[in-house]
């Protein structure tokens, strides 16, 4: 018994070494420096300033907006110093619950773009992700937060960061996004480990067949597949990065299909998860007290990119 553990173990290892070298660094690499690059370059303040005064009836503002592009071309960490700027700069309560709200229920960069690699459709992804984040922040800025204040001082949108200068310059912004896509990817291998070594050994213990016995008969009837019961425990227990492990498993051994993937990403890939909100709700006292609107503006919002992908992928 204790053999097969440290096999399962040895190999699951190397599988989380693999996909994070291998499929999460690479992909991070290019995204954090095309990321940095644009912030550099002055394209992301641009975005901002237009797109400001159009998701202004959303309960968003101008640091929401750079909070939702770091979540969806970053990772699901990024938005926490956007959401501390927020807490410390007076923005109101309700800008601050529904850009958290947004946040939760947007897909997160750091699960997608490996995900590719495995069938996901990266563009219909995104469209549901925006749709379901805007969805998600006016239904917490209108209805579950209205009763938190809108009150605010003069807030700065503005987020200091590098700016391109010289060739050197540009080198060096390219060596700091290579730098962070580096800490992500390694800070990823324990969590892919310990997912890939759970799914192996329940795999090798029958309980994917037991599932199958027991169980199958009442998701079928709530027409779920039965395959999905794993892959959504590891999500909401042990967040984003255990369920990129345990989804890569699924499709590498051909347990789950590439359509029962994208089906179900409106599901797993979000950041509405206990590691998640635990992450981004430690950004600041006012972001952290305000959890529960923010929460019940998130559900609706993923409820609206669960519809999205099942019906239109």
């Amino acid at each position: 018994m204790s053999t097969s553990v440290i096999e399962v173990a040895m190999a699951a290892g190397k599988s989380a070494v693999e996909i994070s070298l291998f499929t999460l660094l690479p992909i991070m690499v290019v995204m954090l420096c095309i990321m940095r690059l644009l912030e550099a370059a002055g394209v992301i303040d641009w975005v901002v300033r237009r797109l400001e005064p159009v998701l202004r009836p959303f309960g968003l503002t101008g640091l929401s907006v750079l909070a939702a592009l770091q979540m969806n071309l970053v990772s699901f960490a990024a938005p926490v110093a956007t959401l501390a700027i927020m807490d410390k700069r007076g923005s109101s309560d309700r800008h601050i619950a529904a850009t958290l709200a947004m946040t939760l229920s947007m897909a997160q960069a750091n699960l997608v773009f490996p995900l590719a690699a495995f069938g996901l459709k990266v563009g219909q992804t995104m469209i549901a992700s925006v749709v379901g984040g805007l969805i998600a922040a006016a239904m917490t800025y209108h209805v579950f937060g209205k009763s938190l204040s809108i009150q605010e001082g003069v807030v700065d949108q503005h987020v200091e960061h590098e700016v391109v200068t010289t060739p050197k310059s540009v080198i060096g912004i390219i060596q700091h996004g290579g730098a962070e896509a580096f800490k992500i990817a390694v800070g990823a291998i324990p969590m892919l480990a310990l997912a890939l070594v759970a799914v192996a050994l329940l795999q090798n213990a029958g309980a994917f067949e037991w599932i199958n016995r027991h169980v199958s008969g009442l998701l079928e009837t709530l027409r779920i597949d039965p395959i999905m019961v794993v892959p959504t425990l590891t999500k909401y227990l042990g967040g984003g990065t255990a369920v990129l492990g345990v989804l890569s498993g699924l499709r590498t051994s051909d347990v789950m299909s590439a359509l029962a993937l994208n089906q179900s990403a409106g599901w797993l890939v979000h950041s509405l998860d206990l590691p998640g909100l635990a992450i981004l709700v430690a950004a600041g006292p006012r972001v952290a007290r305000h959890w529960k609107p923010a929460v019940l503006g998130a559900l609706v919002g993923i409820a609206v990119r669960v519809a999205v992908h099942i019906l239109c992928i």
